[in-house]
C-alpha cells in the first residue's frame, strides 16, 4: 500500500506541473510604418544586398572588403563568441538527459571474517546514473534560452562583418575621393605658380607692381601648402586602409593604382519599399530580438525553480574479490531512490531570481523597440541623404563647368592686361570652392551610400547561421 501512495504521487507530479507551469511573459511587438517617408531611390525596387558592393563595378572595392573581413579582430571575436554560446547551448539541452557515469576502483587490505588474517583484493566495475525529470520546464527553458542566444551570437557574427565592410568601403572611398581632391588641389597649385611666374616676369619688366607679384607670390605659396596638405590627408587615409586590410603596403598601393570610374549616384542601389522587410534582414534587430526571447526563457527557468524537483538514480555493479587463491565475485544494482525536493524556506533567493529575471526581461524587450526605431531611423537618413546628394550632383556639375568657362576668360582677360589680379584670384577661388564642392558632393552620396549598405542590414538573412568549425 505504501508503494502504491509513492507510484500516484510521482504520477500526479506531471499532472501537476502542467498545471502550474510558468507562462514567460509576452508583448514585446515593436512599431514599425509601413512604408519609408523619405524618398525611394528607383521608386522602390527591390534590391539585391547580397551583391551591394558589385554594383559599384570596382572588383578593388570587392577584394579590400572581403580582405578586411578576414583580418579584423571583432569579426574573429564575434566567431569566438559563436563557439563559446553552441557550448553552452549544448550543456544546457544535456540538462535534460539523465546522466551516466563509469566507475571502476580496486583496493587490498586485512580483511575480516572469513578472510581473517589473511590478504586479500577487491576490484569493482559498475555504472552510475542519475536523471533529474524536468517536471516544470525549468531546464527545457535554459535550453532554448541557449539556444536563442546561439542564434544573437551568429547574428552578431553577420553584423560585425557588416559594419567591418561598411568601415572598409567608407575608407577606400575616401581615399577615392581625397586623390580627386589631390587632383583639384595640384590644378590649382600649378595654375597660380603659373601665375606667379609670369607676374614676377612682368614686375621684373617694369610692367606690374611689386604689391602685385607679392599678391601673386602669396597665392600660389598658399596653394602649394594646401596641395600638400591634402597629399597627406590621402597617404594618413591609405595608411587606414592597410590597418584595416592587413594587405603588405606595397601591394595595397599597386591595387589602388587601377583606375577609377566615378559611380553615378543614379545606378546605386535601393532597398525594400517596406521597412519590415529591411528589419527583418538587419542582424543587430535579430539578435536584440532572440535576446528577448532569451529573457523570456529564463522568467519560466527562474519561476520553475520554485516548484517541486524530482530526480531518479541508479547503478549497476561487478565486484570480484580475491583472497588466497580463491576468487569470489557478484553483481549488484538498484533503482532508485525516486527523489521528490520541494523548497520551503530560502529567505526569498529564488523569489529575488524571478524577479531579476523579469526586470532582465523588460530591460531586453525595451532594447529591442529601441533597436526597432533606430533601424527605422538610420535608413530614413540614409535615404534623405542620398536623395539630396543625387538632387544636388547635377547642378553642382553645372557650376563647376560655368565657373571654369568663367576662370579661363578672365584669366585670358587678365594676360591681355584687361583684368587686374585681384579679379583673377577672385575667379580662381570660386572655381576652387565649386570644384571642392563638387567632390565633397560625391563624396556625401558614397557616404550616404554605404550608411544605407549598413543601415538595411547588409545583405544578411534572417536564419542563416554560421558553419561549426
Amino acid at each position: 500500500m505504501k508503494k502504491l501512495r509513492v507510484i500516484a504521487a510521482a504520477a500526479l507530479l506531471p499532472w501537476l506541473a502542467g498545471c502550474a507551469l510558468p507562462r514567460p511573459p509576452s508583448g514585446t511587438a515593436a512599431e514599425v510604418p509601413d512604408r519609408w517617408y523619405a524618398p525611394l531611390p528607383h521608386g522602390g525596387t527591390q534590391a539585391d544586398l547580397q551583391r551591394w558592393w558589385q554594383q559599384l563595378g570596382d572588383p578593388v572595392l570587392v577584394d579590400l572588403v572581403a580582405a578586411a573581413q578576414t583580418a579584423n579582430p571583432n569579426v574573429a571575436s564575434a566567431r569566438s563568441r559563436i563557439g563559446q554560446a553552441r557550448a553552452t547551448r549544448v550543456a544546457a539541452a544535456a540538462a535534460l538527459w539523465p546522466t551516466l557515469d563509469a566507475q571502476a576502483s580496486t583496493s587490498r587490505g586485512s580483511q575480516q571474517a572469513e578472510f581473517l588474517g589473511t590478504t586479500a583484493t577487491i576490484s569493482q566495475v559498475g555504472l552510475q546514473s542519475t536523471w533529474e525529470l524536468d517536471l516544470f520546464g525549468a531546464n527545457g527553458a535554459r535550453r532554448d534560452a541557449a539556444q536563442a542566444r546561439l542564434a544573437a551570437a551568429e547574428a552578431g557574427w553577420h553584423d560585425a562583418r557588416v559594419a567591418v565592410a561598411a568601415e572598409t568601403a567608407n575608407s577606400y572611398l575616401s581615399w577615392r575621393t581625397c586623390q580627386r581632391q589631390l587632383v583639384v588641389a595640384g590644378n590649382d597649385a600649378r595654375s597660380r605658380g603659373e601665375t606667379s611666374r609670369l607676374t614676377d616676369l612682368s614686375m621684373k619688366a617694369g610692367f606690374t607692381a611689386p604689391a602685385t607679384a607679392a599678391l601673386a607670390r602669396a597665392s600660389a605659396a598658399e596653394s602649394a601648402a594646401r596641395e600638400t596638405q591634402q597629399r597627406a590627408a590621402c597617404e594618413t587615409e591609405l595608411k587606414a586602409l592597410v590597418a584595416l586590410t592587413a594587405l603588405p603596403e606595397p601591394a595595397l598601393r599597386e591595387k589602388l593604382a587601377a583606375a577609377w570610374n566615378e559611380p553615378p549616384l543614379t545606378v546605386l542601389a535601393t532597398v525594400p519599399a517596406l521597412p519590415a522587410q529591411v528589419l527583418a534582414q538587419r542582424p543587430d534587430v535579430f539578435s536584440a530580438e532572440q535576446e528577448v526571447t532569451a529573457a523570456s526563457a529564463e522568467v519560466g527557468a527562474t519561476d520553475a525553480d520554485r516548484y517541486p524537483r524530482l530526480s531518479i538514480s541508479g547503478s549497476i555493479a561487478l565486484t570480484s574479490v580475491r583472497a588466497d587463491g580463491i576468487s569470489t565475485s557478484g553483481g549488484t544494482w538498484q533503482v532508485g531512490p525516486l527523489a521528490v525536493s520541494l523548497p520551503l524556506f530560502d529567505a526569498g533567493r529564488r523569489a529575488a531570481a524571478s524577479d531579476a529575471a523579469r526586470d532582465r526581461y523588460d530591460e531586453a524587450a525595451a532594447l529591442y523597440r529601441a533597436k526597432v526605431r533606430d533601424a527605422v531611423r538610420e535608413v530614413e537618413q540614409a535615404l534623405i541623404a542620398l536623395d539630396s546628394a543625387r538632387s544636388r550632383n547635377e547642378n553642382a556639375r553645372i557650376a563647376a563647368e560655368d565657373y571654369r568657362h568663367s576662370f579661363n576668360a578672365t584669366e585670358a582677360r587678365y594676360r591681355a592686361g584687361l583684368a587686374s589680379l585681384v579679379e583673377l584670384e577672385d575667379a580662381r577661388r570660386t572655381l576652387l570652392a565649386a570644384e571642392t564642392a563638387l567632390v565633397g558632393l560625391q563624396r556625401e552620396g558614397l557616404a550616404a551610400w554605404v550608411s544605407l549598405y549598413r543601415a538595411a542590414g547588409g545583405g544578411w538573412r534572417r536564419g542563416e547561421g554560421v558553419a561549426a568549425r
